[in-house]
């Protein structure tokens, strides 16, 4: 991905980082501002799912989404505000939540759960940094066409749900990082603890189809 920006004339980095090691955020800040000599958005955006009812899940596999999708935000989110207010102008917070955040989601009740602490973190994150100019926000995609919903949900299934989709197609991935990047401009600046919901108009239904 970094390559491919700098194909077009960015100066983007890249690097495997490890999103549940406190000490893995801190060398991504301090390498962020050696680069840059600044840092102005962060994008929580790394997920998982193993899909399961709440009586059948393991306690490994809940343990495993909510480090990874509530956790993780939680401790990015520490490390880059310490940066944020070292250099007083602000930034922007963004955290890639889920529809199973908003509305519960039979048969993935941990990642439902981690998603929807991310959602009321975010709420609760916006409030206490407003003071100091930063904005956290969250956005909650539906069904989009990416390797994590074809690995955890069947053809068939993938079929079934486009069809209950007002829009009556899997969204792209493009429609959720535009929303992301709208958030994190200047055009976002007076948004703060909202969501923004990216389904095509699945969750303004009465009742979803989800399996």
């Amino acid at each position: 991905m970094a390559a491919r920006s700098r194909e077009i004339g960015s100066n983007a980095i890249g690097f495997a980082q490890d999103v549940t090691n406190v000490n893995s955020w801190e060398e991504l800040v301090a390498t962020t501002i050696e680069r840059f000599g600044t840092i102005d958005v962060l994008v929580n955006n790394a997920g998982i799912a193993i899909p399961n009812v709440s009586t059948g899940v393991s306690l490994s596999e809940w343990n495993r989404q909510i480090e990874v999708n509530l956790t993780a935000p939680f401790c990015g989110t520490q490390a880059v505000v310490r940066a944020m207010q070292n250099f007083g102008k602000g930034g922007a917070i963004i955290n890639v939540s889920s529809i199973a955040g908003v509305v519960g989601v039979a048969g993935c009740a941990a990642y439902s759960a981690s998603k929807g602490g991310l959602r009321l973190l975010t709420k609760a994150m916006a409030l206490e940094l407003a003071p100091m100019g930063i904005t956290v926000n969250s956005v909650h995609p539906g069904l989009i066409a990416t390797a994590m919903q074809d690995e955890t949900m069947t053809p068939k299934q993938i079929e079934r749900m486009a069809r209950s989709v007002p829009l009556k197609r899997r969204g792209e991935p493009v429609d959720i990082a535009m929303t992301i990047l709208f958030l994190a401009t200047d055009e976002a600046r007076y948004i703060t603890g909202a969501e923004f919901i990216v389904d095509g108009g699945m969750t303004a239904q009465a009742g979803m189809l989800v399996d």
